[in-house]
């Protein structure tokens, strides 16, 4: 059963993936799991199922929910100005082509849940090097404060793009909540859900738990080891857009506790997350064009045998949640600029449709520059 799904899954060693590990729950049971590789190929230890990955961007829709469990709480509006909580936001410049001027627009709250509000991505801009050189080891929300400095790409609301928006939005969560942005999250969401494995703030002491991190080499086409996980900010900042570490077994708890919206939203809260929040003039700087994008996650678009929300990391790591069928979707691997990077996409399709008995052609798995699959 869902030999297509395992040949994809299969052609992904055959790019030189390392290892991979693919789960599926269904109305709250493992309903399928396929792993294969391993998870240090140096030492020759296989894939096994509790490794501990980066999960990169995939920490964002648990940054979101963390966020959003406070606006539940009343401790802000989507509407709200960002300068109304760390004031150095509140006299923004914007970078045009007749130069830097003054923005027009404040940056909202929910400009930074959409990826809307005209950040950038880089950790090392002149400006903020220039800061690092003075405080290496900056703490999370002083870190994110150094944003300001650097000009926006556009006036705050008019067009996606992807950014540190998250990173701000752990920042806020703990001036919201008065805690730790690691320890807020530890909290409300890993601990209700028993993601003992799971943490924002990885010790030294458990680097030796993760799994080996590699890096694709387009020039040679193979994964080479990969060095530990980049220096973003300094070791007192915790990444709400990119820094948790979790084992696919934990990752699936987090998924299960958004489908069942048991211990962590409200249904109306999460329903609102996972509708489409783009304007029409937004989605034109929105690549996905066969989803939306609601509060931090892709949402479904009604027509499409994909109805799951979720997102995707640097290194593999995939969540998608498909409420209408009952599943949790995670898969994992640890390969940064991997070759199969959209063919995760591919691979929940052909799932879906074989579990659908659907006659579904699948594209070879082996060229993914044949097509475009983007997420």
């Amino acid at each position: 059963m869902f030999e297509k799904t395992k040949a994809i899954c299969d052609s992904f060693l055959e790019m030189d993936v390392p290892g991979f590990d693919f789960l599926v729950y269904k109305n709250g049971k493992e309903f399928f799991r396929y792993m294969g590789g391993f998870s240090d190929r140096e030492a020759g230890i296989p894939i096994n199922g509790t490794e501990r990955y980066y999960i990169y961007s995939c920490t964002k829709p648990i940054t979101v929910t963390a966020a959003m469990q406070l606006w539940e709480q009343g401790k802000f509006q989507l509407d709200d100005k960002l300068c109304d909580y760390l004031p150095t936001f509140r006299e923004m410049t914007v970078q045009t082509p007749d130069g830097i001027v003054k923005a027009e627009n404040p940056i909202l709250i929910r400009h930074l849940f959409t990826m809307t509000a005209g950040f950038h991505y880089n950790y090392r801009s002149p400006n903020i090097l220039a800061q690092r050189a003075i405080t290496p080891n900056p703490s999370t929300r002083q870190a994110m404060q150094w944003l300001a400095l650097d000009p926006l790409l556009f006036e705050p609301g008019d067009q996606y793009r992807y950014s540190l928006a998250h990173d701000v939005l752990g920042a806020l969560i703990e001036v919201w909540s008065g805690q730790s942005f690691d320890s807020y999250v530890k909290e409300h969401i890993f601990d209700p859900l028993g993601m003992a494995d799971s943490t924002l703030n990885l010790k030294e002491s458990e680097k030796s738990t993760m799994a080996a991190l590699y890096t694709f080499d387009k020039t040679k086409m193979c994964a080479l080891r990969a060095p530990d996980v980049q220096d973003r900010f300094g070791k007192y900042f915790i990444s709400g857009g990119g820094g948790c570490v979790t084992t696919l077994n934990d990752y699936v708890k987090f998924a299960e506790g958004l489908r069942t919206g048991e211990k962590l939203l409200r249904r109306s809260t999460l329903e609102m997350m996972t509708t489409n929040q783009l304007t029409p003039h937004q989605r034109r700087t929105y690549s996905l064009k066969t989803v939306g994008y609601g509060l931090g996650m892709w949402t479904p678009i009604p027509g499409q045998l994909r109805q799951d929300y979720g997102w995707g990391g640097a290194a593999g790591a995939l969540l998608a949640v498909d409420e209408s069928r009952g599943l949790s979707i995670v898969y994992a691997q640890h390969l940064l600029n991997a070759p199969n990077q959209g063919l995760r996409g591919q691979m929940v399709r052909t799932f879906l449709a074989e579990l659908e008995g659907l006659d579904y052609s699948v594209p070879d798995p082996v060229d993914p520059q044949k097509y475009n699959l983007t997420y």
